[in-house]
């Protein structure tokens, strides 16, 4: 697998070789990031606040996971639509995005030759003063693209829940570790060692030490990815 060399210019990218040809992972920052299969563009939750998106190419798909501003860009999100581009979301960002196609755990769609699978994301432990989670269960996604052979899962805002370590066959996984809102590494850790993606790059992850998920996962077989994705 060829990683090219980041001293190109921002945003840096991974290649990852798929059945359907190589897939360019682009690195934005924060929970935003770009997917492109040749001339195919796929945006996850593009927000300007996190990258530069002047120059950038219009979009084939764009995801996005919930409805908070640093996932969620209205006017973004219309800067990058041309014609056919599809959209899927989930319910309260499609109020605001009105071509937006809705999702809910445990649909499944295709936007060309792109299966979109959507997965609960949701906080079990992490909540508000007020006792309520950030991201309550049935709201928020997390999705899996799969791409030629390979399946790629974008876990959005969410904890190590039942539902993310019962996945299988994750060849590359983009989990968060963004304390109080989302996982600290031994989270990521665990969730990782049940559902064992072959590559994993935590995201949205602040401030949080990397170093330790690092550690957490040393000789476990999976490989561990540091990006720029605070």
């Amino acid at each position: 697998m060829a990683i090219p060399s980041f001293s190109q210019k921002y945003p840096a990218f991974d290649i990852f070789n798929t059945s359907a040809g190589d897939v360019e992972m682009h690195f934005i920052g924060h929970g935003s990031l770009t997917f492109k299969i040749g001339n195919y563009v796929i945006y996850v939750d593009p927000v300007s606040s996190e990258g530069n998106y002047e120059n950038k190419p219009k979009a084939d798909l764009i995801l996005v996971t919930h409805e908070h501003y640093d996932h969620l860009d209205p006017d973004l999100v219309a800067k990058l639509r041309k014609d056919e581009t599809i959209m899927f979301s989930n319910e309260k960002v499609g109020s605001q995005v009105k071509w937006a196609g809705i999702m809910k755990a445990g649909d499944r769609k295709t936007a060309g030759a792109i299966t979109v699978e959507a997965v609960h994301a949701y906080n079990i432990v992490n909540m508000r003063a007020q006792g309520q989670p950030f991201h309550p269960k049935g709201n928020g996604l997390g999705f899996i693209l799969t791409i030629g052979n390979k399946r790629i899962y974008v876990a959005g805002d969410t904890e190590n829940t039942p539902e993310m370590k019962a996945l299988k066959n994750i060849d590359v996984a983009f989990l968060p570790m963004n304390l109080p809102y989302t996982m600290t590494p031994e989270m990521v850790a665990d969730a990782a060692k049940a559902f064992k993606p072959g590559i994993l790059y935590p995201y949205h992850y602040g401030e949080t030490d990397t170093n330790k998920i690092i550690e957490l996962l040393k000789d476990t077989g999976i490989e561990v990815r540091i990006r720029n994705l605070k």
